[in-house]
C-alpha cells in the first residue's frame, strides 16, 4: 500500500503478471498495472459475502485525484447497501444499440477512439459518423439490446440499407437546407464498417465478447469503380458550359476543379486561398483525409481558379447571407450530372476517373498515389515540402488530358461567371 500520487503512479512499471497497488488513504481504492504497461483505477469492496471490483477508468484519461473522487462515490454507494459492480453489469447487458452508439460518440469526441494512423478521429469524420448513426443505425437497430445483436441481424441491416429502407429527405438547420439520405451498396458498406467499429468499442468496454459485424459479406459498391469515358467527359464539359449561367458559379467551378485535380469533394469544398500555391503548382492542404497534404495541381485547374474572386477566405464561399464555404455542391452535382445524362456519377467518380486517365497515360501507382494524396506512397512522403518537377509535369499532363476530353481542345479553360465574395 502507498499514497497514490501522479509521481508514484508514473513510476509504476509493468510486471508479469499484472498487479495491484492500493491507496493507504482510501481503503479499496487502487490501481491495476498490466504487463503491457496499461494502468486502470479500480474500487474494491465486499458485497453478498464476496469481493467485488469496479473499474473506475484508465490512468491518462483520469488523473489520480479524479479517480480518487470517483472511488469515493463508488465506495459511498457500497456503504449505502448498493452493489456497483452488479449494477454496472446489469446496465451493460441492458444497453441498447442506440445507447452504445451514444457512448461510442462520446468516447470519440474525447479522443479515445483512434482513426487513421493511430490518431483520434477528426471532427469532420465524427460528423459523418453521427450522420450514419442517426440516419441508418438507430432507425434500424437502435431499440435492440447490444448484447443480442447477431451476425444475421447485421446481414439484414446491410440488406435494408442497400435497398433504401432508411431513405428520406429531411430539413436541416441551414437556410433552405435539406438532407437527402439514400441507400445503396456504398452506404451499406460504409455504415457497416462504422457499426463494426462501434461493436469493437463494445468489446473493449466488456459489453459483449464478440463483434457480430465480422464475417458479414458486403456487396461491392459499383459507384466506387465507375469511371468516365471520353464521350462522358465531353458531355460533362458541354453541360458545365451550358449551365454556367444557371447553376451557382461555385458549383460550376467546383466540378471543374474536381475533374481536373482528382481531389476529394471535401478538399475542394473547404479549399482556402491560403492553401492555393500557384507558383509551387500545388495545393497545400492543411487538413485532408490523410492529414496535412501537398497535392500537385496542373495548369488547367489554376486557369479555373484565375476566373474566381480571391477576396474571401474560401475559394468557394457560401452564398449571400451565409458564412463558411459553399454547401450546395452535393445537390448541384446531381443536377448537373442528370442534365449531362450521366448516371451514378459522384465526386468520387471524378476522382477515380482522374486516376484512371493517369493510368491510361502510363503513370505508376506511386505517381498516381501522390497525385491523389494517398497516405503511404513513397512519392508523397518524399515531396512533402517541395514537389519534384516530374510530379508537377505529371499533374499538368493528366489535367490537360482531362481538359482535352471535356472540351475537345487544348488551351486555357473557359472563364467562369464572376461572383461576389463572402
Amino acid at each position: 500500500m502507498a499514497k497514490l500520487t501522479k509521481r508514484y503512479v508514473d513510476a509504476l512499471s509493468a510486471g508479469e503478471p499484472d498487479y495491484f497497488v492500493w491507496d493507504d488513504d482510501i481503503s479499496g481504492f487502487g490501481i491495476r498495472v498490466w504487463p503491457s504497461g496499461k494502468k486502470n483505477f479500480v474500487a474494491q469492496y465486499r458485497a453478498g459475502g464476496r469481493t467485488r471490483r469496479v473499474k473506475i477508468g484508465n490512468y491518462g484519461a483520469l488523473t489520480v485525484e479524479e479517480a480518487r473522487k470517483q472511488a469515493k462515490i463508488v465506495l459511498g454507494d457500497v456503504a449505502r447497501g448498493e452493489d456497483p459492480a452488479e449494477d454496472k453489469a446489469t446496465r451493460r447487458k441492458s444497453l441498447t444499440v442506440s445507447d452504445l452508439c451514444d457512448n461510442y460518440l462520446e468516447a470519440a469526441e474525447r479522443g479515445l477512439i483512434m482513426g487513421k494512423r493511430g490518431l483520434p478521429k477528426k471532427a469532420s469524420t465524427l460528423v459523418t459518423d453521427r450522420s450514419r448513426i442517426d440516419r441508418h443505425i438507430k432507425p434500424l437497430l437502435g431499440t435492440r439490446l447490444a448484447i443480442d445483436i447477431t451476425q444475421s441481424d447485421v446481414s439484414r441491416f446491410v440488406r435494408d440499407v442497400t435497398v433504401g429502407k432508411t431513405s428520406l429527405v429531411a430539413k436541416t438547420k441551414k437556410l433552405r437546407g435539406k438532407s437527402v439520405v439514400e441507400g445503396g451498396a456504398g452506404a451499406a458498406s460504409r455504415t457497416a464498417g462504422l457499426l463494426g467499429s462501434i461493436f469493437s468499442f463494445a468489446i473493449s468496454e466488456n459489453i459483449r465478447p464478440d463483434n457480430p459485424v465480422r464475417g458479414v459479406k458486403l456487396q461491392a459498391d459499383k459507384q466506387r469503380d465507375r469511371r468516365l469515358t471520353a464521350a462522358e467527359y465531353k458531355a460533362l464539359g458541354s453541360t458545365l458550359t451550358d449551365t454556367a449561367e444557371i447553376e451557382p458559379p461555385q458549383a460550376i467551378a467546383a466540378i471543374w476543379l474536381l475533374a481536373l485535380t482528382g481531389c476529394r469533394r471535401g478538399e475542394i469544398e473547404a479549399l482556402k486561398w491560403s492553401e492555393v500555391d500557384k507558383p509551387g503548382s500545388c495545393f497545400r492542404l492543411a487538413d485532408s483525409k490523410e492529414g496535412a497534404s501537398v497535392r500537385p495541381v496542373g495548369r488547367p485547374a489554376f486557369d479555373v481558379l484565375d476566373g474566381l474572386s480571391s477576396d474571401g477566405r474560401f475559394v468557394l464561399p457560401a452564398g449571400r447571407g451565409e458564412t463558411g464555404f459553399y454547401g450546395g455542391l452535393p445537390g448541384a452535382i446531381k443536377r448537373i450530372m442528370k442534365a449531362a445524362g450521366l448516371n451514378e456519377v459522384t465526386a468520387h467518380t471524378l476522382r477515380h476517373s482522374y486516376a484512371s486517365v493517369a493510368g491510361d497515360l502510363g503513370y505508376s501507382d506511386n505517381t498516381i498515389g501522390a497525385l491523389l494524396g494517398h497516405a503511404g506512397t513513397t512519392i508523397t512522403s518524399r515531396y512533402v515540402h517541395r514537389l519534384d518537377t516530374v510530379l508537377v509535369a505529371a499533374a499538368n499532363k493528366v489535367a490537360g488530358e482531362v481538359w482535352r476530353q471535356m472540351t475537345g481542345k487544348g488551351g486555357k479553360v473557359i472563364e467562369l461567371p464572376g461572383r461576389a465574395s463572402a
